[in-house]
């Protein structure tokens, strides 16, 4: 079975392909010629997966999964949340977001955050939704290299070390995507 991953993200694509069972074909937006910068502009981490999925099957044809991942810091009032990837503006630059999250967490002793991704399945003419959550705490500075995003300053509880230092067999079984997409595919075998 062919299925498009609504994202433009390799990072993402390799995370969810390693998970992903033989008997599916992960396709990227880019493997589809597809080269829109698709319009996020629900205000909840569902609405915009769906408007990917969406997206996608309207104008593709495809079989397609969107995600939109936030992350919510509860002294901050679950910020950055749906607007994670944008926080520190419509760059999407990686740092700055990273920045801006620490300066604003500077006086604040509560650190406790989580991760949270929606994921919006748009297969044979039907829809369907899947949530993942990871619940942590954001560090006082980046730990690590590998992942992406907020990934160097999230500590998932449990773990002495941050997802951008954990080794990705592990992240992507204790990850909010990985949870979510473990879902995913229990759907994908049962239909």
């Amino acid at each position: 079975m062919k299925l498009v991953f609504a994202t433009h993200n390799q990072n993402k694509v390799k995370e969810v392909q390693l998970l992903m069972p033989k008997n599916i074909t992960l396709l990227s937006l880019n493997d589809i010629d597809c080269f829109d910068e698709i319009a996020e502009t629900a205000n909840t981490l569902k609405g915009n997966a769906q408007l990917k999925a969406d997206f996608v099957t309207e104008k593709y044809g495809y079989n397609c999964f969107a995600d939109d991942t936030g992350l919510l810091v509860d002294s901050l009032n679950g910020e950055p949340g749906v607007f994670s990837a944008r926080y520190a503006g419509e760059e999407k630059s990686t740092e700055a977001n990273m920045a801006k999250l620490l300066k604003n967490l500077e006086t604040k002793d509560n650190r406790v955050a989580r991760f949270k991704t929606c994921i919006a399945l748009n297969i044979d003419a039907k829809k369907y939704k899947f949530e993942g959550e990871v619940e942590g705490i954001i560090t006082k500075e980046k730990y690590g290299i590998d992942g992406f995003g907020y990934d160097p300053i999230f500590r998932p509880n449990g773990f002495d070390k941050t997802f951008a230092e954990l080794p990705i067999e592990i992240k992507n079984k204790i990850s909010h995507r990985g949870r979510a997409i473990q879902k995913l595919i229990k759907h994908l075998n049962l239909s």
